[in-house]
């Protein structure tokens, strides 16, 4: 049946696979609900996250990188496709639904799809036509809600799929996990650690593919909600609580998260592969507000503050990558998918963000630095208490307008990482300019936006 593509992606005229040789391997390492604040390398006191931390020492760590929404299922929808979810029309946590807004709220979210659909030529696809082993373990939260098993990531360029469906988080972290997509193992087996055997195992099968590259998309379920962790670790951080942790369940998670993904980075090792692969680890959005804390960040998931988008970012690529680097250059989400594919040896022309292989290499920095990165969330989230609204940021300024008064608000983060200093009355130009660039880049993508409430 043919596909219909959207014009964004009818750019992406397929190139001629580079030999395997000339294609790293990809492990694109997603946690769930992970705040920029919640690693040791990131200045966490209160946590111990070794093999992240030596992952960053052996790469780059990114100060200023974003997720595009600050919830998961858009950020997941512009990472496969590489398109903005304002673009997709998915802006919102699969289903939107109408309790989410609040009783006095003066608009409705705005129309939404609640799917990814098969139309979408994804970032899995077009690795696989280049020739890579495509393999998925984890949360997907894109097949719609009703699911539609047709939407997993099997049939949307995966090889494997062990974990995805339209859940948007595990009903426990412990086996029996009731997820349709895992089958049973080993009573009380913690979630992490099977999705990291599943990781492993097709690791070792992928290299007796006639050499095929494999792209290995580890989308963990943690740390989202249910707090659930190993006994051990319970016991280890039931006095850690304080500036850096809200809740001592949530960093005996995160050291089992980080045990997990360091025992898939061993596996490079002993398949000797570790220096011809591409390493991302990253989170799909902020921190969960109660658990994480987000500090010195404003707010949480659900919000345009800096604590609801900005999320830790750690790449290895050896032989391109200086290890040991911190870079500042403000990224997002969407430049991983472009990224993904130039390494892989196909075009990623049509995409909404950028390849990040010349920042990668230490090339093209000032013009990335002073590009605009866009966000877009006309509706509410689960809690209800966000404010609708769609923000940019430009440079070291950032401005967010709002959709139920036009209030707007700027700040420079700079001098003002807590977002705590409204500038937009002391810099009314600059407010009004990144407004306009706003106000256009939604209506060239034909964004979606929220409707009065009918009295």
């Amino acid at each position: 049946m043919l596909r219909w593509l959207p014009v964004a992606m009818l750019l992406l005229a397929p190139f001629a696979p580079a030999s395997a040789a000339e294609q790293p391997n990809i492990l694109f390492v997603l946690i769930d609900d992970l705040g920029w604040s919640d690693l040791a390398c990131q200045g966490n006191k209160l946590v111990e996250t070794p093999h992240l931390d030596r992952l960053a020492t052996q790469g780059v760590r990114f100060t200023d990188a974003y997720a595009i929404s600050p919830v998961c299922s858009p950020t997941r929808a512009g990472l496969i496709t590489g398109l903005h979810p304002a673009r997709l029309h998915l802006t919102n946590h699969v289903p939107d639904r109408p309790r989410y807004r609040p009783k006095t709220a003066l608009l409705l979210s705005a129309p939404m799809v609640d799917r990814l659909p098969l139309e979408q030529v994804t970032v899995a696809e077009r690795l696989r036509e280049a020739g890579y082993a495509t393999g998925f373990f984890g949360k997907w939260h894109l097949s719609g809600s009703p699911e539609d098993p047709k939407l997993r990531p099997e049939f949307q360029g995966f090889d494997v799929n062990v974990g995805g469906c339209n859940f948007g988080g595990p009903p426990t972290f412990f086996d029996p996990y009731r997820i349709p997509t895992i089958e049973n193992r080993r009573k009380g087996e913690y979630l992490p650690d099977r999705l990291a055997d599943e990781a492993i195992d097709f690791m070792q099968k992928s290299r007796g593919h006639d050499g095929k590259p494999f792209a290995v998309f580890l989308w963990n379920y943690t740390v989202h909600w249910p707090m659930e962790a190993p006994e051990p670790l319970l016991e280890k951080y039931a006095d850690r609580k304080g500036p850096g942790l809200n809740d001592t369940r949530y960093g005996a998670m995160i050291e089992a998260m980080d045990a997990a993904v360091g025992r898939v980075l061993a596996e490079l090792d002993r398949l000797k592969v570790a220096d011809e692969t591409l390493v991302v680890f990253t989170s799909d959005n902020g921190g969960f507000a109660g658990v994480s804390d987000n500090r010195p960040l404003r707010a949480a998931k659900g919000h345009l503050y800096e604590g609801g988008i900005r999320v830790p970012l750690v790449v290895r690529w050896p032989g391109h990558v200086k290890a040991g680097t911190v870079e500042a250059t403000p990224v997002s989400s969407l430049d991983l998918s472009a990224t993904f594919l130039e390494v892989g040896g196909t075009s990623a022309d049509g995409l909404d963000g950028e390849s990040l292989v010349p920042l990668l290499e230490g090339r093209d920095r000032e013009r990335l630095a002073e590009r605009p990165l866009y966000f877009h969330f006309p509706n509410y989230a689960w809690h209800g208490g966000n404010r609708l609204g769609s923000a940019v940021r430009f440079g070291d300024y950032k401005l967010i307008e709002r959709f139920d008064d036009g209030s707007l608000e700027l700040f420079d983060l700079r001098d003002d990482l807590g977002e705590r200093k409204n500038l937009a009355e002391a810099e009314p130009e600059r407010a009004a300019a990144m407004l306009s660039r706003l106000r256009q880049w939604r209506e060239d993508l034909k964004a979606n936006m929220p409707t009065p409430v009918e009295e």
